[in-house]
């Protein structure tokens, strides 16, 4: 019997030397722009489901990361790109950097969220770009807040409105498009050359703009208005270290005065293994899942295109939402955008 187990001993281990191993995670790598953030145990719930681990790739403001994926299209920087909105999808589309994917979730989300009808760039969340005024500051002042776009170039409000160049900023885009939108094409340049002669300041980024110009958020800018989002106020009050009675910052919902942003997730061509595409898509499934959707709120102070997800207290409550946002087709955005551009810089900046 000892002699049967010596001969085979070396056969099982030769077996089990040959035995499939687990396979080990597989990466999957995201780009995004540089304000995307999720919860660590968020992301960790998604690998640990998958058997996989993702890597993400910040690569600049919305623009610069959309130029990046154009650049790199015939070699892939990434299996996912996340962060184009609706100021420059006809742009990614024309570039076809997308595979489309006709997800299961997209049951889920509203038909005025879903621009691409081919399902190659899919909603995730929205935003209201608007401008954010300093309620301490109008009320020490005694002065009305405005309440529309033609109130900002009034004389009371000289010297008080600091923007977001529209060449370097996606927010000074989005409020150029919402000019456009009310007053139209090309009567919004007039518009734009009385907000110059009423002080306007323009800076490069949003950063600039609301943590050095507004006096809103760090007490010592300048300007108690700046060009940002409706969801600074629920911002303002989850990141207080001592939770404020009400919120110190208040949006200006008037008709037209704010533009509804939308941001989508897409595919990139280049996939060519099947594993590594399914894993894409359920990244992308993820995205448009609950979990996901209800925590990008507490990250990015975004809203949910998922209806039905519970937001934080502090956002439910202090969040603001216009009830008359300003829109215009990708389509005509990517038709335009430049003409616009250079056309404002040349009103306001020469």
């Amino acid at each position: 019997m000892k002699r049967i187990l010596y001969f085979l001993l070396p056969i099982f281990i030769f077996l089990s030397a040959c035995a499939p191993k687990p396979a080990g995670p597989q990466t999957l790598t995201v780009m995004t722009h540089d304000s995307f953030a999720a919860t660590d145990t968020v992301i960790k719930a998604f690998e640990q489901a998958n058997n996989a681990k993702v890597s993400f790739i910040k690569s600049g403001d919305a623009g610069a990361a959309l130029n990046k994926a154009i650049l790199s299209k015939d070699a892939p920087l990434a299996d996912v790109f996340y962060g184009v909105d609706n100021t420059f999808l006809s742009r990614a589309l024309e570039a076809s950097i997308y595979e489309p994917y006709d997800s299961p979730a997209l049951k889920n989300i509203p038909a005025d969220f879903q621009l691409d009808t081919t399902h190659q760039a899919l909603p995730v969340d929205q935003s209201y770009v608007c401008p954010v005024y300093d309620k301490t500051y109008f009320t020490s002042h005694n002065l009305p807040v405005p309440q529309t776009l033609e109130d900002l170039a009034k004389p009371e409000y000289k010297d008080l409105l600091v923007m977001e160049n529209p060449a370097t900023s996606s927010p000074g885009l989005v409020f150029l498009l919402a000019t456009i939108k009310h007053f139209g094409d090309p009567n919004y340049l007039g518009y734009w050359k009385d907000l110059r002669a009423n002080g306007l300041v323009t800076v490069d980024g949003w950063e600039t703009a609301y943590y050095t110009n507004f006096s809103g958020s760090s007490g010592r800018g300048s300007q108690p208005i700046v060009i940002s989002y409706a969801t600074d106020p629920a911002a303002e009050v989850m990141n207080a270290q001592t939770p404020p009675a009400d919120s110190p910052v208040g949006a200006i919902l008037g008709p037209d005065t704010c533009f509804r942003q939308i941001e989508f997730v897409g595919i990139l061509k280049g996939i060519s293994q099947a594993r590594q595409r399914a894993l894409a898509e359920k990244f992308v499934d993820f995205m448009l899942g609950a979990q996901f959707q209800t925590d990008m709120p507490t990250q990015m102070y975004v809203l949910p295109v998922v209806p039905n997800i519970t937001l934080p207290d502090a956002f439910a409550k202090y969040a603001q939402i216009p009830s008359q946002p300003a829109t215009l087709s990708p389509d005509e955005i990517s038709k335009n955008r430049e003409a616009w551009i250079q056309a404002w810089t040349d009103a306001v900046l020469h």
